[in-house]
């Protein structure tokens, strides 16, 4: 009777420190994942602070060149604003956060290439060593953007998958982990460009 009474222990001790395994397991992939997810968030933020960085510095070239296109410097320098003042938690990037902070700087981006279109009447302007360095900052600039977002996309669907995988969305549910939203293609992204000549 002592014999099976101990192995009937053994057995539920084996099975309960299986399952503790596997929860502790699946919860600290889960905070590694989103710690990953966080961490991408970061150099996102970082790219864009780059660029909101570059701002001034090609507004004030611009000025001494071109004083009559003041509503379009007004305009980037409004979009700036807006874009630095939007603000995320990282702990918790919903969707509807992420569609807030990508409206605001696509309004920059739309702002700086209206900019930059109307700087193309400034021969003067595009010679000028301080714009063309700013200018080609800004291109490097948004080319990282690009990279980062695209790079913060696949560790979001790598978390938001693993979260969202049975059994794990069980433990994802009790410990309050939440989808992560992504970054996606502007509006009208989808249409191509008319070009005439």
């Amino acid at each position: 009777m002592k014999k099976k009474g101990l192995i009937t222990i053994i057995i539920v001790v084996v099975v309960v420190l299986a399952i503790y395994a596997w929860i502790k397991g699946s919860y600290n992939g889960m905070v590694q994942r989103q710690e990953g997810v966080e961490a991408q968030w970061a150099q996102v933020e970082n790219v864009y602070q780059r660029r909101a960085d570059l701002i001034p510095n090609l507004v004030l070239t611009v000025k001494g060149y071109a004083s009559h296109e003041a509503n379009t410097l007004k305009e980037v320098i409004e979009a700036r604003a807006k874009a630095t003042s939007v603000t995320i938690d990282p702990s918790n990037i919903s969707p509807e956060q992420l569609a807030q902070f990508q409206e605001a700087q696509d309004n920059l981006s739309g702002a700086l290439s209206r900019l930059l279109v109307n700087m193309e009447r400034y021969p003067e302007l595009k010679a000028n060593e301080n714009f063309m360095a700013l200018q080609s900052q800004l291109e490097g600039t948004e080319n990282r953007i690009t990279v980062e977002r695209q790079k913060f996309n696949e560790s979001a669907r790598n978390y938001n998958q693993y979260i969202r995988m049975f059994p794990r969305n069980i433990i994802a549910g009790m410990f309050d982990f939440e989808k992560v939203g992504y970054f996606k293609a502007q509006a009208g992204a989808d249409t191509a460009p008319k070009v005439e000549f």
